[in-house]
Order: structure tokens, then sequence, then C-alpha cells
């Protein structure tokens, strides 16, 4: 019996490594130096909204980004910003790698803390560099986390695709913590995007797999067959969360420590 255990252990171990020796790190930022490395991140400044009716400002002020002891800060306020004669009630931060850093498949991984709270959005997504199939969502949108403050410990990953809006289409789940919620400590989110397939991942545990999909203009595994890039933001409101209250505690915090891309070798 001890040494079928210990057999089966060996067994475990070997495949954990084997696995993990499939991936090479292509690309990274550990957030050690004092400020945003800017040539693998650029800071969004607009007040678009998302399309999804959001209240908050993005801007590139340190009170909304910043890089401090050791971690990438992003932070919402309610301050009434006023950026290039447009004021909102709300600011906050968005970084994207867009022509820093794009892949088409690979593992990408991102180790943070989520804020949460009545209207608060925190997500980590990704969309085409390209556009090679036509605008939102023709050319297709990964979220690999999406986080509605009012529910503070259950995560939603989406795949977006089909046609231009509003002929788009989704499918995506959503898990949920057994205990306590992703404010309370780092968790490891992220996902394994292959040809005709996409695994979410949870602390190094898969809980979802997306195998079908379409988008007009391409054949299938279109549109997630081109280069896509990585982006961390905290929306303030929306279709998804609605609306802050008077109760929602301000400023509010994603913290990340570390993200990690990896392509088969």
């Amino acid at each position: 019996m001890k040494h079928l255990l210990l057999t089966t252990i060996a067994a475990f171990l070997l495949a954990a490594q084997t696995k993990a020796a499939e991936w090479q790190l292509v690309w990274s930022d550990e957030f050690n130096s004092s400020k945003l490395d800017y040539s693998k991140w650029n800071v969004s400044e607009d007040a678009f909204g998302g399309g999804n009716q959001e209240l908050q400002l993005y801007t590139d002020r340190l009170k909304n980004v910043r890089v401090e002891n050791g971690k990438l800060i992003i932070e919402a306020h309610r301050d009434n910003p006023n950026i290039q004669g447009t004021q909102r009630q709300f600011s906050s931060g968005k970084i994207r790698t867009k022509h820093r850093g794009d892949w088409s498949y690979g593992k990408i991984e991102i180790r943070a803390k989520l804020p949460i709270g009545k209207g608060i959005w925190p997500a980590i997504w990704m969309l085409p560099t390209d556009e090679k199939y036509g605008p939102w969502a023709a050319s297709g949108e990964i979220d690999i986390v999406e986080l509605n403050g009012n529910r503070p410990s259950e995560l939603l990953g989406t795949l977006h695709y089909g046609g231009k809006w509003p002929h788009n289409r989704s499918s995506g789940s959503k898990t949920k913590l057994t205990k306590g919620t992703f404010a309370d400590r780092f968790h490891t989110f992220g996902i394994e995007w292959s040809k005709g397939e996409v695994r979410w991942m949870l602390d190094g545990e898969s809980w979802q797999i997306q195998k079908k999909w379409s988008t007009k203009g391409g054949l299938f595994p279109a549109p997630f067959d081109q280069r896509f890039h990585l982006l961390l933001n905290i929306a303030v409101g929306g279709r998804l969360v609605g609306a802050p209250s008077a109760e929602t505690t301000f400023p509010v915090q994603m913290k990340v420590d570390w993200v990690r891309v990896y392509q088969r070798k």
C-alpha cells in the first residue's frame, strides 16, 4: 500500500512538472519598480463609458493608476473629476498592453485582489489588436474576470463574438468562492487559450471551458485566432452592476501583484 501511494504521488508530481514544462514565459510585469512601466502599458484617458452606461472618467493621474510597494494599484474615487472639459462624479483607472503586448494563444495569469461594493465593476479582459473581422464584437472579446461588486464572492468569465453590435453574441459562466470574497486576499486568475478552446482558471484550477463560437467574416476558430491585448480596469456603474449608492465606500482598489503571459514551447 505504501509503495502504491508513493508511486501515485510520483506520477502526480511528474505530470505537474511535464505540464509546467509545456509553457515558456514570454511577457511579464512583476511591478517591482517605483512607477508603471510604459514600455509594457499605456494608460487610458476617456469618458466614453464603455458603451455600458458607466459613470467613471478614466484618467492617467497617480491617484487612479500607480505602482506602490511592489503592486499595481488601480483606484476609483468619488471626486468629481474634470478632464479636458468633461466632468463626472467618479474617476478611475484603466491600463492596456496594446502594441506593447499582443498575443495569439497562450496562458495569461494575473495575481490580484479585487474591489467590491455596490456599483463597482473590476475587470481583467482582452480585446483584439487588429479587429480583422470588424468592429465589436465581430473581432471578439475575452473576459478573463468580471466581478459584480454587489456579488463579491462570484466571478464571471465570458466570450463575446458574432457580428457587429447589436448582432453580437456571447457565452460564458460563473464561479463562486465557498468562503469569503475576492477582496479578502489575492487570487490567481487566468485563461489557457489554444486553437478552438479557451479554458478559465482560478488559483490553478479549471472552472470553465468554451469550445463553440462563431463570427461573421471568418471560419472557426475566428475571431479567437488573432492577436489580443490585455486590459485591467475598475468601472463605476454600468448595466452589469448599477449605480453606486450613498453607502458605497470610496476609494476602492484593484491590487495586482503580477501579470505573466506564457506560450507553448
